[in-house]
């Protein structure tokens, strides 16, 4: 398995692998979206290949807490008939070494806190940063990157295209 950052080539791609890992179509349109956004880090959108074939893919955007920058990370998907294989954490560990090295200070999430655990985050709400909807609970995580300091705190907003889910 390589992971690499994507290219203009792999982007249908991606949809196509975004859309069968999602019981709904938001999520593909999401990411078209993002990918038109000011938000859009290109060295972020990382991809899963196999023998030729994309597998996975992740991405994380510019999002914002407190007013300063900050990673919103989504969607994650992988091919239904590729899950549980290790992709996804593959390019979870890709993604948080790269937004590491970039100097990013913190990454937040919308996900399943026994998954996403593994891989260091935990209820954003401990580390004081607040879920752009309080409904999510400890759903709405953060992760600490190198950069990160203690008194980066406040709320937090994903980048534009996720308010219009």
């Amino acid at each position: 398995m390589l992971i690499r950052r994507e290219c203009r080539e792999d982007v249908a791609d991606i949809h196509a692998v975004t859309a069968a890992a999602f019981s709904r179509p938001g999520e593909a349109t999401l990411l078209g979206r993002l990918r038109e956004d000011q938000g859009w880090i290109p060295e972020l959108s990382l991809v899963a290949e196999i023998d030729g074939e994309i597998v996975g893919h992740l991405v994380a955007t510019r999002g914002d807490l407190a007013g300063r920058p900050a990673l919103g990370l989504g969607p994650v998907s992988v091919s239904p008939e590729r899950q549980r294989q290790g992709i996804g954490s593959a390019l979870m560990h890709a993604l948080l070494g790269a937004a590491d090295a970039m100097g990013e200070p913190v990454v937040a999430l919308l996900g399943s806190p026994a998954f996403y655990g593994r891989f260091g985050f935990v209820p954003a709400s401990s580390l004081g940063i607040e879920s752009p909807d309080p409904e999510w609970g400890d759903h709405f995580q953060a992760r600490p990157l190198a950069a990160y300091e203690p008194g980066l705190r406040g709320p937090f907003h994903f980048a534009a295209p996720f308010d219009r889910q």
